[in-house]
């Protein structure tokens, strides 16, 4: 069956649908607060053959960028958001396993486009220049906040951010939810991981996020929550030796101005 039939059909049987999403406009808008944290020197895996022959395992980070004329085809879902329509079939199963388990999963950010991440960026940029950061700490100080284009995954439509229902603030305390605990432990039966671990940071690039996922397909995903690796150490294993990179400032999720970050609300089964 054609994918976009599918989805249609899916998006038809509102009563009998297992997704739950969020609008795209609000999970495209969302600004996660981060702390800047400092690293020792990480060895960070480059983008290897297998990373560039194989779309499931495309390497984007603070490092490597979206490749320049990066093309997928994508399902839209009945809320708007968007996902490589590859992963789709996937992630329907994952959640709705996962609701079968008597949980509530709520997926609040997929697919952005080179357009709106760079919207958001600018817009970020922008304001943190009007409110007097010196120009030379301008751009540092707004990527704390919005990813630089083309280093978020969520431009791959690879990433997604999920939270339970029931705690939908995009915390370290995210963790604790069932939802989470049941991802954690059976997302790599359906080819994602937890993309960005407490203890992966220095290698990452990028804070503890234990909301955000990632598809790498089912063999990778089991060989990486075998073994304990990150993607980019994952890459590094059969390919050449790592780089050596210098302390980089990470991104680390945390509140602002007193307040916490949450998923955006409205959302929907489809």
């Amino acid at each position: 069956m054609n994918i976009r039939k599918k989805i249609l059909t899916r998006c038809g049987a509102l009563l009998t649908a297992v997704l739950v999403l969020a609008p795209t406009a609000l999970a495209a808008e969302a600004e996660i607060p981060y702390i800047p944290q400092t690293v020792p020197a990480a060895q960070l895996a480059p983008a290897d053959q297998r990373g560039q022959e194989d779309w499931q395992l495309l390497l984007v980070n603070p490092w490597h960028t979206v490749p320049e004329g990066y093309e997928i085809k994508l399902a839209t879902l009945s809320n708007g958001l968007q996902v490589d329509e590859r992963i789709y079939d996937d992630l329907d199963d994952m959640l709705s396993d996962c609701r079968e388990a008597g949980l509530n999963p709520i997926v609040c950010s997929a697919y952005r486009t080179e357009a709106t991440q760079t919207r958001l960026y600018r817009n970020k940029v922008a304001r943190v220049r009007a409110s007097g950061v010196p120009e030379d700490r301008v751009e540092a100080e707004a990527a704390r906040w919005v990813a630089k284009p083309g280093t978020s995954e969520h431009q791959t439509g690879l990433a997604l951010d999920i939270v339970a229902a029931g705690y939908q603030i995009l915390d370290e305390e995210q963790e604790d939810t069932a939802e989470q605990k049941w991802l954690m432990e059976n997302s790599w039966k359906y080819g994602f991981i937890l993309r960005y671990p407490s203890e992966k940071s220095d290698i990452t690039g990028i804070g503890y996020e234990p909301w955000h996922y990632r598809y790498v397909g089912k063999a990778a995903a089991a060989d990486i929550y075998r073994t304990g690796v990150c993607l980019e150490e994952y890459l590094s294993q059969e390919g050449p030796e790592a780089e050596l990179a210098p302390a980089q400032t990470i991104r680390q999720a945390a509140p602002a101005s007193g307040s916490m970050e949450t998923a955006p609300q409205g959302a929907a089964a489809i």
